[in-house]
């Protein structure tokens, strides 16, 4: 039983054209109709072969994708410490009822999309112990970029109030460890995109995940 599963799983095809070949010498076979069969099963192997390195590669990238995600979600959402609507709320120390206003926008914005990268998290994180993930990786790829290009938006908005207004003393070097980690976060998402471009149908294209700009301070 282990042999058998040995050769399903490593390569069936070449045990079997071993095996025909031999026997298509031993009996004589016509060479006109061992030779045909020979390449219908090599042909066939091959496809198979290439069916089971795609479907690992999709498995791969399965893996990598909830990786990322479950980051995002730990590192820079909820109640983190590198949250940027953590960073935002700083503002509320500041004496300006206009930045006061921006602030409590950002905070009503906070608790939907929380709830928004919960959800997300938890329908990839059902879709891979189903096995459903890969006829939906094109869709959680989609998704999580919109999730951070929308999470960007946040950050350029305080990123260009921390350029004309002078911030809390802690709020700047928190910022710059967001930033740093953030990029790293960045990077990585970058990456996948490029690896999952070559097996999976997608217009998302790496540069398109933009970096957290530094606040001089």
């Amino acid at each position: 039983m282990y042999t058998l599963r040995t050769m399903v799983n490593r390569g069936w095809y070449p045990a079997l054209i071993t095996v025909i070949a031999v026997l298509g010498y031993i009996y004589r076979w016509p060479i006109e109709y061992v030779a045909p069969t020979l390449i219908i099963i090599l042909a066939v192997g091959l496809v198979a072969t290439a069916i089971r390195a795609r479907e690992r590669r999709l498995e791969q990238a399965a893996v990598k994708l909830r990786q990322l995600a479950q980051y995002f979600n730990r590192r820079f959402t909820g109640d983190s410490t590198l949250s940027i609507f953590l960073i935002i709320d700083s503002v509320f120390t500041i004496e300006n009822p206009k930045l006061w206003d921006w602030a409590r926008a950002c905070d009503m914005s906070q608790r939907i999309f929380n709830s928004w990268c919960d959800s997300f998290s938890n329908r990839l994180e059902n879709d891979i112990e189903a096995r459903r993930f890969p006829g939906h990786l094109d869709t959680y790829l989609n998704e999580l970029w919109l999730i951070v290009s929308r999470y960007h938006d946040f950050v350029e908005q305080f990123y260009e109030v921390a350029e004309k207004v002078e911030m809390p003393e802690e709020t700047l070097p928190q910022y710059h460890k967001f930033v740093m980690e953030y990029n790293a976060f960045v990077q990585n998402f970058q990456d996948t995109i490029t690896d999952l471009k070559s097996i999976a149908r997608t217009s998302i294209e790496p540069p398109s995940v933009k970096l957290a700009p530094e606040v001089r301070y």
